[in-house]
């Protein structure tokens, strides 16, 4: 089986390339990604070393790199990782989210549809539904829930979403969309929250947290993530949407005070800053369709997983110094800076 993986340089395409060929050696693993300033090649450093995986720069908006690469390859399965995913990027930003998020989808699709593939898969978010509200934790995301967006960066991906489920609805393209809650793991660029928070305690440095640090995600460890949409891409039903949850709900400030616990540190440097516009209160997602069609429930409890992403980061300095000594930097203090 010869896989696509978009996106496949940055946090969860990567983590999803080593998953496949450590449990699939057999298969070939295609990664397309532009390189931006999410994307990584030191990520992809052991991957490189693979005989069954192959890198190809392109930006997944330009038809005419996309087309060639289809040609090439003659790929059966394409996992739609690419995208822009910073929320605070898409408030200063949006134009940008538009390319990469839908237009760059619909050249992924019309490929598909040119070249003929057996599966594409198209990677979301629960951010699409909008979020809940704090005082009522019996309530969840299902696969029912109407969307109901809150930033640029959330509409970008809910119309790609409507626009892969239209492809099948219209040209019978065999599509799958999964929605997943917030990850964390390996190779998480350093602006995201739990990386930036150990980051910035080792380095000693404030640690920001919007609002109050009330705000609730449910903790999916990227590993449970990959090993759900492995199981979708094979066996998941045609058309169909599926909702990958890690039943890990935290609060912000939990998990950036946990961050220190695991390091030995006291809470001097929190810092409290401005809340961002449209801040999503409470995200919780109901992963029973597929549980119930294919047997996936997440492995990893919240605190086993934080543990082993604290060591990783712990381990891997020298891949996360050279990001936060590049442009990174420069975007770091113009954002947090004004708060």
């Amino acid at each position: 089986m010869k896989i696509v993986v978009t996106g496949g340089a940055g946090f969860i395409g990567g983590n999803f390339v080593y998953y496949l060929l450590k449990n699939h050696p057999d298969d070939q693993v295609i990664c397309i990604d532009s390189l931006t300033y999410a994307g990584n090649m030191a990520t992809l450093e052991e991957a490189l070393k693979n005989p069954n995986f192959f890198f190809e720069k392109a930006d997944i908006a330009d038809r005419e790199a996309i087309y060639g690469i289809f040609e090439k390859y003659s790929p059966d399965i394409i996992v739609n990782f690419a995208a822009e995913s910073h929320v605070d990027r898409s408030i200063e930003n949006p134009e940008i989210f538009l390319k990469t998020n839908i237009i760059g989808t619909s050249v992924l699709l019309d490929a598909c549809r040119k070249y003929g593939i057996t599966r594409y898969h198209q990677v979301s978010t629960d951010e699409v539904y909008g979020d809940l509200p704090l005082d009522r934790p019996d309530l969840f995301f299902t696969e029912e829930t109407p969307i109901h967006t809150s930033s640029p960066y959330s509409s970008s991906k809910a119309g790609a979403d409507l626009l892969v489920l239209a492809y099948h609805r219209t040209f019978g393209l065999p599509v799958t969309v999964s929605r997943c809650s917030n990850n964390y793991g390996p190779y998480h660029f350093p602006e995201k929250l739990i990386p930036l928070m150990i980051i910035n305690t080792l380095n000693g440095k404030p640690l920001p947290v919007y609002g109050k640090g009330e705000n609730i995600r449910d903790w999916l460890y990227v590993e449970d993530h990959c090993s759900a949409i492995d199981k979708i891409i094979r066996n998941g039903r045609v058309g169909e949407v599926y909702n990958i949850g890690g039943h890990n709900e935290k609060t912000n400030i939990y998990v950036v005070k946990k961050i220190l616990e695991l390091l030995g540190k006291d809470e001097s440097n929190i810092t409290y800053v401005t809340d961002r516009p449209g801040h999503d209160m409470r995200y919780a997602i109901d992963p029973t369709k597929i549980h119930n069609e294919l047997g996936w429930l997440p492995e990893t409890s919240f605190d086993e997983g934080i543990k082993k992403t604290v060591e990783w980061y712990l381990k891997n300095q020298d891949w996360w110094q050279p990001i936060i000594d590049g442009e990174y930097q420069k975007y770091y203090e113009n954002h947090y800076g004004k708060k």
